[in-house]
């Protein structure tokens, strides 16, 4: 036992000394905290620039029926089609919309212009387009459009879930966000330190530097050690981004909120004149008091608990594949062969997780894949903040320390020949022969 806790320390000590270390450690979460700020800032900004459409109706349908908004512009010109198209190309920048004469037979529509147009531009024109049309067939069926128009009521729904302790908001937003992310890092970090594993045993092992290490320690120890000393590292380095993110998120939502429409003036509005039209406005201008609303209603210590389990518990099982691969081969370059199997689980898992795991976090398949060692990482850790019973998160985690220790029992035996194999083009049916052999 001596031996493995030297070979954790000297893999654990060497990592976290290293500058690119510290700097990955401290920059990565103020990286993450400015990018979110970016996307957050260049989406409400939008594209400021206004898009100029100049329509060619030569059906009628559509005459000095489009409505301008803060990103189109609509003006009405006359002539062919040839001439249009002409102009528009020493205009550079504005785009011809074209309906032709027989639209109501071909229900064809032409946006022309030197640059392709974005799909959200496309979008807009036509969702105009198809108001316009169901207004016109409306009045003409004699329905009053002002009437049904105004009829209509934006409906939001607030999710609530009963416990034992009683009712409390459910919000699916911030579940779905906290499900995504704890997914995403557990299947960055399986891939990233099970790297590292292999890349350690194969620059050992074509440094003939395990030779003499082997002549100190088994391999099962030295192959063991390796893994639970770059576990540490990894482990350290995620608890600091946590720790540092959540800091670094704290202050910007501090920040962000001290604005005009924060929730001290909602306060002082709503105390003024509870009917004044400004609180709907206050309300809903302040998305930063939104989402961290929609925070507390996540159980945060339970989640990040699970997520360490399932991040040491994921690690743990596929690094020691990641060190029979290294073992078996003599450079980077002839590991692929080997890495498609074991990776594909934990693509095809965050795959179908985000397309049907979210959507239907108690179906047999989500049951499935967040039981089965393999997915239960990333399948499980998107379950968990729907809510997963008792019975079933006990019965993974069983799983997946099970299948830990099967696992590395397996990937073992390869290790223990492979690491000593050099100059020899591995196959599948090489590395059962190794699997087989006796001590």
């Amino acid at each position: 036992m001596n031996k493995v806790l030297l070979i954790i320390q000297r893999e654990y000590l060497s990592r976290v000394k290293k500058k690119s270390f510290l700097i990955l450690t401290f920059l990565v979460p103020s990286l993450f905290i400015g990018m979110m700020s970016l996307v957050v800032y260049l989406t409400a900004k939008g594209d400021d620039k206004v898009k100029e459409f100049k329509v060619l109706d030569q059906s009628g349908i559509f005459e000095n029926q489009f409505t301008n908004s803060n990103n189109l512009n609509f003006s009405y010109i006359k002539g062919n089609y040839e001439d249009a198209k002409k102009d528009i190309r020493k205009e550079k920048e504005s785009f011809l919309l074209y309906i032709p004469a027989n639209y109501d037979l071909t229900k064809n529509v032409e946006v022309i212009a030197e640059k392709k147009p974005g799909i959200n531009l496309i979008n807009d024109v036509e969702n105009q387009m198809e108001t316009i049309i169901r207004n016109k067939k409306l009045i003409a069926a004699g329905i009053d459009t002002s009437v049904l128009n105004s009829s209509r009521e934006k409906v939001s729904i607030n999710a609530k879930q009963l416990t034992d302790e009683g009712e409390k908001d459910a919000s699916i937003g911030a579940t779905f966000i906290v499900g995504f992310a704890s997914a995403f890092l557990i299947y960055l970090a399986l891939f990233i330190y099970g790297a590292q594993v292999m890349r350690g045993v194969i620059e050992e092992k074509t440094t003939r530097i395990i030779e003499v290490i082997v002549s100190s320690v088994k391999p099962f120890q030295l192959m063991l050690g390796k893994i639970l000393g770059i576990g540490a590292v990894g482990l350290t380095q995620f608890l600091m981004w946590i720790i540092l993110t959540a800091g670094l998120s704290t202050l910007a939502a501090n920040y962000l909120t001290k604005d005009d429409t924060g929730k001290a003036k909602t306060e002082q509005v709503m105390k003024k004149d509870m009917n004044h039209p400004d609180i709907q406005k206050v309300a809903s201008g302040n998305k930063v008091t939104q989402f961290l609303d929609a925070a507390d209603t996540i159980n945060f210590p339970y989640i990040i608990g699970t997520f360490l389990f399932y991040f040491l518990g994921g690690y743990l099982l596929y690094s020691a594949l990641f060190a029979a691969v290294g073992s078996a081969v003599d450079n980077e370059t002839e590991t692929q062969q080997f890495m498609l199997p074991i990776t594909l689980p934990l693509i095809f898992t965050f795959i179908i997780g985000m397309n049907v795991i979210v959507n239907n976090p108690d179906s047999t398949l989500s049951f499935w894949m967040s039981i089965i060692p393999f997915t239960s990482p990333i399948a499980m850790m998107i379950r968990i903040p729907f809510g997963v019973p008792v019975w079933q998160l006990v019965l993974s985690m069983t799983l997946l320390v099970i299948g830990f220790i099967f696992t590395t029992w397996v990937a073992s035996r390869i290790y223990r020949v492979g690491i000593l194999m050099y100059g020899k083009k591995v196959t599948y049916k090489e590395l059962a022969k190794w699997f087989n052999y006796k001590e």
